[in-house]
């Protein structure tokens, strides 16, 4: 079922009004593929725009604050907690996005969002050294209501 959408199937944003705010979690991740050099100027921290990882770090964590901006019919909740991790592999940069907040409707959104940019601002920072750079496996880990 699609819950944006009204009887008369008009867009229209959930109503969550009635819903008792809890502790929520969501976790996503994403990878972006690169050429061999490129990948070791990055790891190296020598690629010519600076440091490509703490700018994508914060570039994800600004935009998990934004997320309801972006999305339409996205609800605008409280951020207690936004980070993004990188880990490595074979070429990969692999970025994961962890949100918490305690509202009356979950984070995932804000996750996904938070990786997405924090992959596409690696993408920008690299595309001189790599324009074949390819972004995937974007996806929800785990989302949690506790």
């Amino acid at each position: 079922m699609f819950t944006h959408f009204d009887k008369k199937g008009n867009a229209v944003m959930v109503d969550v009004s009635q819903k008792q705010a809890s502790k929520r979690q969501a976790i996503a991740e994403g990878h972006i593929k690169m050429n061999a050099e490129c990948y070791q100027l990055l790891r190296k921290g020598t690629i010519e725009k600076g440091d490509v990882l703490g700018v994508a770090r914060i570039a994800g964590i600004m935009a998990v604050k934004q997320c309801s901006s972006l999305i339409p019919l996205c609800h605008t909740i409280p951020i207690e907690k936004a980070s993004i991790d990188f880990s490595f592999n074979e070429n990969e940069v692999i970025a994961s996005c962890t949100v918490k907040t305690t509202a009356v409707t979950g984070v995932e959104m804000e996750a996904l969002t938070g990786v997405s940019i924090a992959l596409l601002t690696i993408y920008d920072m690299c595309k001189a050294a790599d324009k074949s750079m390819e972004i995937k496996n974007i996806r929800l880990l785990e989302k949690s209501n506790v």
